[in-house]
């Protein structure tokens, strides 16, 4: 959807960082104000737009979630999650304020796997990386899909996003929506949706 039509309020109600006013979100059928937050925000992680390393190594950051659980992660598991995001374990003790933008976005969703989530939210993860750190982004998420069967409800307003990574498209405007169903059969460039391929054809700035 466009700029203001709800889609980070959105998500920030799937795991309670904002209060709907009205209606019910079911993780697994259970509402999810049944859950304590810290469950709910273990099971749903989150990716933001801009990503925000904690002071410390890599590591530190990757072992950051798991530790206000009382876990420690071992060595070895770190290098796995780190692989896992597609970053270097070598860069496990790098100060993980030194990282590059592509990495320091990988490094979240290390950040976010060490705490073994059900669902990741996607913040446009990707919308300050250049082209090719965007699409090793892209398809280290996707393998983490397939391989962990992870739900990813990512945001976006680049079609072109849309079209290499959804499988099921929600379009919001004006905090409503108005188009949902297959990402192929909406966004079919000879027969797809005609109000969505309306607004991809006026809308895609950034892909």
């Amino acid at each position: 959807g466009p700029s203001g039509s709800g889609k980070s309020s959105l998500l920030r109600c799937l795991n309670r960082l904002e209060e709907p006013e009205r209606g019910t979100i079911r993780l697994d059928g259970q509402d999810v104000r049944d859950l304590p937050v810290i469950t709910l925000r273990t099971r749903v992680g989150m990716i933001f737009q801009k990503t925000a390393p904690f002071p410390g190594t890599v590591a530190d950051n990757v072992r950051y979630g798991p530790t206000l659980r009382g876990q420690t992660l071992s060595d070895a598991r770190v290098r796995e999650l780190l692989e896992a995001a597609a970053l270097e374990p070598e860069l496990s003790d790098h100060p993980a304020t030194r990282l590059s933008g592509g990495q320091e976005q990988r490094l979240a969703i290390a950040r976010a796997l060490a705490n073994e989530p059900e669902v990741l939210l996607l913040d446009e993860p990707t919308s300050a990386l250049d082209p090719i750190a965007t699409r090793t982004v892209e398809e280290t998420l996707l393998r983490l899909r397939e391989r962990l069967g992870l739900t990813l409800v990512w945001v976006s307003h680049s079609v072109e996003q849309a079209r290499r990574v959804a499988d099921h498209l929600i379009l919001l405007e004006a905090g409503r929506i108005t188009r949902t169903g297959p990402a192929a059969r909406l966004l079919d460039p000879t027969d797809g949706d005609p109000h969505v391929l309306a607004f991809a054809a006026g809308s895609d700035s950034d892909a």
